[in-house]
């Protein structure tokens, strides 16, 4: 086939073409998928002039005579950081003291946090440890007005307190839906970091329904959003530009921010605001139980279906669930219609129930399942259950040496004091029942998942037992009952 020579340039000159576009297409690229990648990542701009307005400074002062001084108020926020955390307190300088005796009162700088205005009239969300023990508090605006703020309420158990200033016309935050938050969704938190006020640091969520030490009542929120002292009582904000959380504590093991904070999710922040706003103080539920988790191998052990539920370890007497029919060993299961996929959900659920509510609890006892009516009542201090008195002189008896236990009758007056109807007394504990965690003075309650009142019956239920099997055992120590696991093969 004839091809003429212009036809043969033209096609050379579009194939040279082709190469050059696609050369640069190529080397286009990486820059093309850095601007995109660069485009996918948050902007919080819009959202610092959306909710930083709302962002407020706290300062707290507090009244003192014949004392020394701190030396400044950035001492004393560290020495609040330590003490809040639970950390080793540092030998802090401070100035020399002075004699302040017949002189007059006279306030110093006690602590810097942060907070967020709630409502237009001037209530003012924060954390109770950031007002505790103020004798003023001073709330400072973005736009540099001062105010002395009155304190409606604090609520320690929970880390939430609500101040108010005489202002009008604030714009308060919005909030946020806490079931909508997402684990690895971007937050962003504004405070005021060791008095560096409107500070602004970001980061993502790292878990949900996180508890902690301090508090049996609130399911965190854990963020990597660095938090240092002054941050806490600050908003946590999503996206959207919604208040999700206040910032209230980190794990430090170095005395600094270590990448680990946690915030209290708005939806229960706000519940004891409420409170706080019509009453003054919070009121909580109770039933006057002591509860333990339930472990993989309990659970097994009792037939159930996986480690859920709340163990019970004691019923104070004339309490709720004691009037109820609640008894040590129990597993709750359900509380009001709620499940109890953890111990610690029990306190927070009964707590936010108004006392004086009637609730069904409903528990598994030895293989059965139970419903139980019981009338909640207002938390107050834990009372002490009685402790068994001086032993008396009672008949031995020798029984499930195969699990390494010899047990005894209780007397009458042991069973009064401990408030049960039967249960024998553990003389000696050796193994396995030893490695089980069992020891002489133990009184055991039930076996096998079958309650025992006397020497006879613990023997005939201990014969009929598959000792290839771990066996549970329902305890009585001191004012606690609990279960051991025995493993008669290990």
């Amino acid at each position: 086939m004839f091809v003429s020579p212009v036809s043969s340039r033209l096609h050379a000159w579009l194939t040279a073409l082709a190469a050059i576009l696609l050369a640069l297409t190529l080397v286009g690229l990486p820059a093309q998928q850095a601007h995109a990648q660069a485009r996918a990542l948050p902007d919080f701009t819009d959202l610092v002039e959306q909710v930083g307005p709302s962002v407020v400074n706290i300062r707290t002062m507090q009244k003192v005579s014949n004392r020394q001084q701190p030396s400044g108020p950035g001492d004393e926020e560290m020495m609040e950081f330590f003490r809040r955390f639970g950390l080793p307190t540092p030998n802090m300088p401070r100035q020399a003291p002075r004699s302040n005796r017949g002189a007059p009162e006279e306030e110093v700088p006690r602590g810097v946090g942060s907070g967020f205005i709630f409502s237009q009239d001037g209530l003012i969300m924060t954390n109770a440890h950031v007002i505790d023990g103020a004798d003023e508090v001073l709330v400072t605006l973005t736009d540099k007005r001062e105010f002395k703020a009155k304190i409606i309420g604090a609520d320690k158990r929970s880390d939430v307190a609500l101040v108010k200033i005489e202002v009008s016309g604030l714009t308060p935050v919005k909030v946020g839906d806490v079931g909508r938050l997402k684990v690895g969704e971007w937050v962003m938190a504004i405070g005021s970091p060791f008095g560096f006020e409107n500070t602004v640091t970001a980061g993502i969520v790292s878990a949900k329904q996180r508890y902690t030490d301090d508090t049996d009542y609130l399911p965190f929120i854990q963020t990597d959003v660095a938090i240092n002292p002054g941050n806490s009582g600050g908003p946590l904000i999503n996206m959207r530009g919604e208040v999700v959380g206040i910032n209230s504590q980190i794990y430090s093991r170095s005395g600094g921010f270590m990448g680990i904070s946690f915030s209290i999710p708005m939806d229960e922040a706000v519940r004891v605001v409420e409170q706080l706003r019509s009453q003054g103080r919070v009121s909580r539920g109770r039933i006057g139980v002591g509860i333990a988790p339930v472990s993989k191998e309990l659970a097994e052990s009792l037939g159930l279906p996986k480690a859920q539920g709340a163990l019970v370890t004691s019923v104070e007497a004339g309490a709720p669930a004691d009037k109820a029919g609640v008894e040590p060993g129990d597993i709750i299961l359900r509380f009001n219609g709620k499940p109890i996929e953890k111990s610690i959900d029990l306190p927070r659920i009964v707590g936010e129930i108004k006392p004086g509510t009637k609730a069904t609890v409903t528990v598994q006892r030895r293989g059965t399942t139970k419903e139980l009516n019981v009338t909640v009542a207002e938390i107050e201090p834990e009372k002490t259950a009685a402790k068994p008195g001086p032993a008396e002189v009672k008949p031995k008896a020798a029984a499930g040496q195969a699990l390494g236990l010899s047990v005894s009758e209780l007397t009458e007056a042991q069973k009064k004091e401990l408030r049960v109807k039967g249960g024998v007394s553990v003389d000696a504990a050796a193994e396995p029942a030893a490695r089980a965690g069992l020891r002489q003075g133990d009184v055991i309650l039930a076996i096998g998942n079958v309650e025992v009142a006397s020497v006879k019956e613990f023997e005939a239920v201990v014969a009929k037992l598959d000792k290839s099997k771990a066996i549970n055992v329902l305890f009585r120590r001191g004012e606690w009952t609990q279960y051991a696991l025995i493993k008669p093969g290990n």
